[in-house]
């Protein structure tokens, strides 16, 4: 296994091999996951023409990562690596995401414009985290300074079946760009900048350099993301018929300090 820490800083992210702990922590949650997949409080997450269920922040876990009574706290080599190689040994978990590939993925939506469904196809629906379309005429503006993305796998599938894709040496570029662009202004005021234009080109630039990787790891691995790595998610070509589910942490403990989102 390559040395983790320099392949996060070289590449944008590094995976983690099966170990107990995660293995664990993966089989509560699937079973949880699949219960949230027919809950109709949660039927709002369904995209793509019922090929993807989003699920942002629909785990209903604590600071440790458990859900009481059902899945125990978070731990295994990859919490070891944010905590110490990563320096956020106080780490706060978020509410994660469960995201659930389907067989099919991608359909056009009712959410989808022409050109955001051929992006999904083409370019995986590639982005950084943390950026919002909210400002008028869906300019973008940063909205969250996440400190790092964890992917833990709740089931089994092929490469080729909705894989997260990365694109390799992609936060380099990214910080470049967004270091530019907000050189000058006060990092409190970073929120309300219109970050549209930089980011689209610097977009465009990886894609031109970049490779593209799929990561697609089995239940008990888990992969740590750069929050600044361009991603998205492969379309489904395969022939399995189980859908891909995987859970995304993103803790921000960068809200009080936006610079390190950039520096860190």
């Amino acid at each position: 296994m390559p040395d983790p820490l320099h392949q996060y800083r070289e590449d944008g992210w590094t995976v983690f091999p099966p170990d107990p702990a995660v293995a664990a922590w993966a089989g509560a949650c699937a079973s949880v996951a699949r219960e949230m997949l027919v809950d109709p409080a949660l039927a709002q997450g369904y995209r793509c023409d019922g090929t993807w269920f989003a699920g942002v922040n629909a785990l209903e876990n604590d600071a440790t990562g458990a859900v009481p009574g059902r899945v125990p706290p978070l731990s295994g080599a990859a919490v070891a690596f944010v905590r110490g190689a990563l320096g956020h040994g106080d780490v706060s978990w978020d509410r994660a995401q469960v995201s659930v590939v389907f067989p099919g993925y991608p359909r056009h939506g009712a959410e989808d414009t022409e050109a955001s469904f051929r992006y999904r196809h083409t370019r995986c629906a590639a982005h950084v985290d943390g950026l919002e379309r909210s400002m008028p005429d869906r300019r973008r503006r940063l909205s969250e300074t996440h400190s790092f993305l964890l992917g833990i796998p709740l089931g089994e599938a092929g490469e080729d079946e909705g894989a997260f894709v990365v694109w390799r040496g992609s936060h380099e570029i990214m910080r470049a760009a967004f270091a530019e662009a907000y050189a000058g202004h006060d990092p409190a005021d970073w929120f309300g900048i219109d970050i549209t234009d930089p980011y689209v080109a610097a977009r465009k630039r990886c894609f031109e350099v970049c490779e593209p990787v799929r990561i697609a790891p089995g239940m008990g691995a888990a992969y740590v993301m750069h929050p600044l790595a361009l991603h998205g998610v492969a379309p489904w070509e395969g022939a399995g018929m189980t859908p891909r589910m995987v859970a995304y942490f993103r803790p921000d403990a960068f809200a009080g300090d936006p610079a390190r989102w950039i520096t860190a």
